[in-house]
């Protein structure tokens, strides 16, 4: 896409109707008329190519709506968890879009852009400025991949915060063109505490993302921001316990303390993840 083109995108983008289009799509993702759904699924199989044998059922029959199957489960097994003591593993399936450490609050987020930890996080208090130059890594799920977010890592939940937001389709284009495109998005900020420190889980939604969930909280309502506070071991998590998904694709950004965690290699701009691998490794444990 050249220069002109992405401006025509980046503009359309602006001027649709972000939240009509993306309720327009939940209803018709909640339609459980036997042959509507199954035709919708059969044409998202074919066109992003599904690999439906990893998942837990691969009978359309068990799948009540088309948002059932994008949620699905995966087949027991299929996503093994690395144990290692000091292991932190990748939350989902995806691509790392970006990786690296946090530059004085400041997030990369492709060329020439970049957004501030505050902003993503929706304040600027004391929990901004643990990761002031931590480490972040940004994980792209395409409409193809599992779409429930485990745990990175063992963890009790401190508070979560919903904040409402834009819903630009995340891809290539609008991350080049878009300056702070999470920090504008809607999005669920995780704040976790766990042996390694403070991590932060931020589930970013985009256009068409018919809603996040929390295994704690169910389905967030768009609306004003909403922050939950949570007693110790109100909500504790193993490494790899599924915390929540999107109802559609998006995007899920990680944020460790400084000079807690360091990258595994193999993991650059581009790679591949699966849920469970090895992501990251522990410097304290």
């Amino acid at each position: 896409m050249n220069n002109l083109q992405a401006e025509w995108f980046i503009a359309l983008q602006r001027l649709v109707p972000q939240h009509g289009l993306s309720r327009l799509g939940s209803r018709l993702a909640e339609i459980t008329t036997p042959w509507v759904k199954n035709t919708l699924i059969k044409q998202f199989i074919r066109t992003y190519n599904v690999n439906l044998e990893e998942a837990a059922s691969s009978s359309l029959d068990d799948y009540k709506n088309f948002n059932e199957f994008f949620t699905r489960a995966m087949k027991e097994g299929s996503r093994p968890i690395d144990q290692g003591k000091n292991s932190i593993v990748c939350p989902a399936d995806g691509t790392v879009s970006q990786l690296g450490p946090i530059r004085e609050g400041n997030i990369f987020q492709a060329k020439g852009k970049s957004f501030s930890v505050a902003s993503l996080l929706g304040a600027n208090d004391s929990d901004s400025q643990r990761f002031l130059n931590g480490n972040f890594t940004t994980i792209y799920l395409s409409p193809r991949d599992y779409h429930r977010v485990h745990m990175p890592v063992a963890g009790e939940l401190a508070y979560s915060r919903y904040i409402p937001g834009k819903l630009f389709s995340v891809n290539d284009t609008t991350t080049q063109y878009i300056n702070g495109l999470f920090a504008k998005n809607e999005r669920l900020v995780c704040m976790f505490d766990t042996p390694v420190g403070r991590c932060a889980v931020i589930l970013v939604g985009a256009m068409m993302v018919a809603g996040i969930e929390s295994i704690w909280q169910g389905h967030y309502q768009p609306g004003v921001v909403k922050t939950d506070q949570f007693n110790p071991g109100q909500v504790s998590l193993e490494k790899g316990a599924e915390m929540g998904h999107f109802k559609f694709g998006s995007t899920v950004i990680l944020m460790f303390e400084p000079g807690t965690t360091t990258w595994v290699e193999q993991y650059q701009s581009g790679s591949t993840t699966m849920m469970g691998e090895t992501l990251a490794k522990s410097v304290n444990c």
